[in-house]
């Protein structure tokens, strides 16, 4: 039977744990969820990153500048 959801192990230094752990009993979360939540935010900054260097790139190979009003005219 198929796993609806997947795992994973991941092995942390005292220092990184001790914190997951106080950040996950204040938000009243479990360390799991938390560190999904925090897994989640990394990828989703590091997609914004990625995306942002695409766009600047796209922006300065530019040479023709249309303006607002003429765009939408």
């Amino acid at each position: 039977m198929p796993i609806k959801n997947q795992r994973i192990n991941i092995t942390t230094n005292e220092k990184l744990m001790s914190n997951i752990i106080l950040i996950a009993k204040q938000e009243k979360k479990t360390v799991s969820t938390l560190a999904k939540e925090l897994i989640e935010e990394a990828l989703d900054k590091r997609e914004d990153m990625y995306l942002s260097t695409i766009a600047n790139s796209r922006e300065i190979e530019s040479s023709k500048i249309i303006r607002h009003a003429e765009a939408w005219t």
